[in-house]
């Protein structure tokens, strides 16, 4: 098979939860585990950092990984989902793994992986770890996929468990209350392994301390801890929780005999997009008209978004706009503003939702806007109305993101 005969297959024969959805989802790790058996635990050949959490965790483990190289590690970073090409989600010092690897791995392990009905997250962490453990890492960077207890991912022992926050996302699988996701999360606290939580939230806290307790450990809470600020090219203005997160972070892995200059971490965060290759996060598309795309999704992430938004000077703003079927928009209307021209369109995954129904439940809130055959349409035309001192957000979901960048 050729790299994209195999990334077909990848896609279109296994579950995928980021394109089918529910259906994708593994109620427990009995595959996870009974792969990692016969890769010969590829898992337990690299030490790791394992970092979980509703926002922010994407670009959390980027920024740790940056820092990292900065420092002289080799470092593996695993995250998801993708926006442009799968080999972004397997990165050695920012490097994508090679196509070579990918379709040697589908290959020799092609028969397993069919007859153990793997599915494609499964599938992917597991060559993830393959990869690290064959090129022999220094450190990984792990960012889970959802949840943490039952994610493909938790069969590690990290260095330090990261949690950077909670919110309500994903409720059909993690539980309906900040208490029962954060429970979920903290699933992946392991026995006398550090824990550092981003932010303080009175209904967590107390979640993430029994939890820490029972496994003999200490959770540290970064916003109370990390007073220091450090610039970054991750200029989103919800980015600096998340350097506080990394901050604490690095500071647990010093304490543990990582050496880490205050040099490496002041260019580690200044140059987390060259030195790990990540895409989506406040990035700025082009100017005179300013456009700007952002992969935040939920109430919590879009409410920053939104409030950077606010404070931009335009003259006209234009939003290029689609979801996932499942989206609760009723979380997020409020947070969309009314003084926009909307483009409706429906991400090219079977899970997106059509844009005239986007469009039909978002006009009695005062979002207003004519419904696109594509995103691509849908950005073309707004950038074709839009003036040079007009400002142009796409976004909404992950995959309207990956369509323009």
């Amino acid at each position: 098979m050729t790299y994209q005969d195999t990334l077909d297959w990848m896609f279109a024969q296994l579950p995928m939860y980021q394109r089918q959805g529910k259906t994708a989802f593994k109620k427990d790790l009995s595959n996870t585990i009974k792969l990692a058996e016969y890769l010969h635990h590829p898992e337990k050949n690299f030490k790791s950092v394992h970092v979980a959490g509703t926002n922010g965790k994407g670009s959390t483990s980027h920024m740790i990984a940056s820092v990292l190289q900065e420092a002289g590690y080799k470092v593996g970073l695993y995250t998801s989902p993708h926006l442009k090409d799968f080999r972004e989600r397997i990165r050695i010092n920012g490097k994508p793994v090679s196509k070579q690897f990918v379709m040697g791995f589908i290959k020799k392990h092609k028969a397993f992986l069919e007859a153990s009905q793997v599915s494609f997250f499964e599938m992917t962490v597991s060559m993830a770890f393959e990869y690290f453990s064959k090129k022999a890492v220094d450190v990984a960077v792990v960012e889970v996929g959802m949840g943490g207890r039952l994610d493909s991912t938790n069969i590690i022992t990290p260095e330090v468990s990261v949690i950077t926050n909670i919110g309500l996302d994903h409720v059909q699988f993690l539980g309906n209350t900040l208490e029962l996701i954060a429970a979920e999360k903290a699933g992946i606290i392991k026995p006398n392994v550090p824990v550092v939580v981003g932010e303080t939230q009175p209904e967590t806290q107390p979640v993430f301390n029994a939890i820490a307790k029972a496994n003999t450990t200490k959770v540290v809470y970064a916003d109370r801890l990390v007073n220091k600020t450090y610039a970054s090219d991750m200029v989103g203005y919800y980015q600096k929780k998340n350097i506080k997160t990394a901050f604490q972070t690095i500071e647990v892995l010093k304490q543990k005999g990582y050496k880490i200059s205050e040099k490496a971490i002041e260019v580690g965060f200044l140059n987390v997009v060259k030195n790990t290759g990540l895409l989506g996060r406040w990035q700025v598309i082009s100017e005179a008209p300013k456009v700007v795309c952002d992969t935040g999704h939920n109430k919590e992430g879009l409410s920053f978004v939104m409030h950077q938004i606010s404070n931009q000077a335009y003259h006209n703003l234009h939003i290029v706009f689609g979801v996932v079927n499942d989206k609760d928009l009723s979380a997020i209307v409020d947070l969309l503003p009314k003084n926009a021209t909307y483009y409706f369109c429906k991400p090219d995954i079977p899970r997106g939702k059509d844009a005239k129904q986007l469009q039909e439940e978002l006009k009695p809130f005062g979002c207003i806007g004519a419904t696109y055959s594509s995103v691509n349409k849908a950005y073309k035309t707004a950038l074709k109305r839009a003036l040079k001192d007009d400002f142009i957000f796409v976004g909404g979901s992950t995959f309207v993101v990956a369509e323009i960048i």
